[in-house]
């Protein structure tokens, strides 16, 4: 696995839209302000993040987007793999074969290490990265 810039910005605009958008919409525009990532960019993302229902879209005046659910229900892996990113560490993607055909001597350490690391974002909410970063 490597967690790409896709998979950072979509997080770090997930915890921006759940630590300001309890109120009212936000706008991508002051996403991309705020966390200086591309407009653009966030666009592709939150095409990715709405038809992974993991957040919605307001039109009209006042628009922008809204967290499909509480913040404290959406876990890290459900961001990292609704904007298509990987959490697996084996060059192989599990079928053994990375050796010249072989399972490689590596093969269950990176089964492993990608285990404690999907594990991991599965066990931390956007909510709880939240008062996490609060309580600093």
């Amino acid at each position: 696995m490597q967690l790409t810039t896709k998979g950072r910005y979509a997080i770090t605009a997930m915890l921006d839209l759940a630590a300001n958008g309890a109120i009212k919409p936000i706008a991508l525009g002051i996403i991309s302000q705020r966390q200086n990532i591309s407009l653009s960019y966030l666009e592709q993302l939150f095409a990715k993040l709405r038809r992974a229902n993991l957040v919605r879209s307001v039109r009209g005046p006042g628009g922008g987007y809204v967290l499909s659910t509480l913040a404290k229900d959406i876990n890290l892996a459900q961001i990292v793999e609704a904007v298509d990113e990987n959490i697996d560490l084996r060059r192989c993607k599990g079928l053994g074969d990375c050796n010249g055909g072989k399972q490689c001597i590596s093969h269950q350490l990176w089964c492993d290490v990608s285990g404690q690391i999907r594990n991991f974002l599965n066990s931390r909410t956007l909510q709880m990265v939240i008062d996490n970063h609060e309580g600093l």
